[in-house]
C-alpha cells in the first residue's frame, strides 16, 4: 500500500470512528488524510470502497505484532497461545474498527475480497504449521494452508463473540482464550497430551 493510500486509510479509520459509517463523509476523510479530495477518488470509488483497505491495515498489524511477539524458533504451542493472545488483544482493543469493516465491507458487497486481504495471514500461520509438522509437533496428515485459514477463524471467532456479542469481563474472555487453545491442540497435536 503506497504512502497516500495509507494516510486516507488510517484517516478513513479515525472518521468512521469518531462519526459512524453513515455520517462520515469522503470530505472528512480528505481533510483528516491531508489531501485534495480528488487525490481521494484516485485510490477509492466511494467512502464504503475504503473498508478493504481498513482491513488490510489491521491484518498487517496482526502479523507485525506477531513477528514482534514470537520467535519463530518457539516450539508451536508458544507460537499458537502467542497467535490467540495477539488476536483476543487486538478484537478487544480494535472492535469498533473490525465491527466498521464487517459492516462496511458487507454494505458494499466487497466480501468477496476478505480471501486475498488474508492471504499473508493464512500463509504466516501456514508457514507456523508445515514447520509444526516438519518438527512431528502436529499431526502429519493436516494440510496446512487449509488449516491455517481454519485456526484463524476459530481463533477469530471466538474473540469476536467474546468481545462483540457477550461483551464479558476479563475473567471469562480468559477462560475462552483457553478454551480455544485446548480445543485448537486437541485437533492439531501429534499427542493430545495437554498442559
Amino acid at each position: 500500500m503506497d504512502d497516500k493510500k495509507r494516510m486516507i486509510t488510517l484517516s478513513a479509520i479515525d472518521v468512521f470512528q469518531q462519526k459512524g459509517i453513515e455520517k462520515a463523509t469522503v470530505s472528512d476523510i480528505v481533510k483528516g488524510a491531508g489531501i485534495a479530495q480528488g487525490t481521494f477518488y484516485l485510490y477509492f470509488p466511494s467512502k464504503l470502497s475504503v473498508m478493504p483497505a481498513i482491513a488490510e491495515v489491521m491484518i498487517e498489524k496482526t502479523i507485525k505484532t506477531f513477528h514482534q511477539k514470537m520467535n519463530v524458533n518457539s516450539p508451536f504451542i508458544e507460537q499458537l497461545e502467542k497467535l490467540v493472545e495477539i488476536v483476543f488483544d487486538y478484537t478487544n482493543t480494535y472492535r469498533d474498527i473490525y465491527a466498521l469493516i464487517y459492516v462496511g465491507m458487507g454494505t458494499n458487497r466487497q466480501l468477496h475480497e476478505w480471501e486475498r486481504i488474508y492471504d499473508p495471514y493464512y500463509n504466516l500461520v501456514g508457514d507456523i504449521l508445515e514447520k509444526a509438522q516438519e518438527n512431528n509437533e502436529i499431526r502429519q496428515q493436516l494440510q496446512p494452508k487449509h488449516t491455517a485459514a481454519l485456526l484463524i477463524g476459530l481463533i477469530e471467532s471466538a474473540a469476536e463473540q467474546t468481545y462483540f456479542y457477550d461483551m464479558q469481563d476479563d475473567r471469562i474472555a480468559q477462560q475462552k482464550k483457553i478454551e480455544v487453545l485446548d480445543f485448537a491442540e486437541h485437533a492439531l497435536l501429534v499427542r493430545n497430551e495437554l498442559r
